[in-house]
C-alpha cells in the first residue's frame, strides 16, 4: 500500500495510521467511530480504550445488517422485474396472435 501517515483522534485517544485515503475521509470515519463509542459509553463515564473495539464490532454488525437488507431488496426487485417482463412477453404474444 502506498500511503502516508495520518494522525487521528478517536474517542479521546490518538492513533497514527498509514493509508492512501485522504485525511478528510479518515477523519470522517474516525468521527463515526467516536460517535459510536459515545453512544455505547454510559453518560458521564470516560470511554475505556476497549470501547473502540466494541464500537468497531457494533459498526460491523450494522454494516452486515445493511448488506442483508440491500440483498433482500435486490432479490425482490429482480423477482418483480422478472414478473413484469413475463407479463410484457405474454401481452406481446397475445397481440401477435390477433
Amino acid at each position: 500500500m502506498d500511503g502516508r501517515a495520518v494522525s487521528l483522534r478517536i474517542a479521546g485517544q490518538s492513533y497514527k495510521v498509514v493509508s492512501s485515503a485522504s485525511e478528510e475521509e479518515l477523519q470522517r470515519l474516525a468521527d463515526t467511530v467516536t460517535a459510536k463509542v459515545e453512544e455505547l459509553t454510559p453518560l458521564g463515564r470516560t470511554a475505556a480504550p476497549q470501547a473502540v473495539i466494541l464500537a468497531a464490532i457494533a459498526l460491523a454488525h450494522e454494516l452486515e445488517e445493511e448488506r442483508a437488507r440491500r440483498l433482500t431488496v435486490e432479490r425482490r426487485a429482480k423477482e418483480m422485474l422478472r414478473r413484469v417482463l413475463g407479463r410484457i412477453d405474454d401481452a406481446l404474444d397475445c397481440a401477435s396472435e390477433q
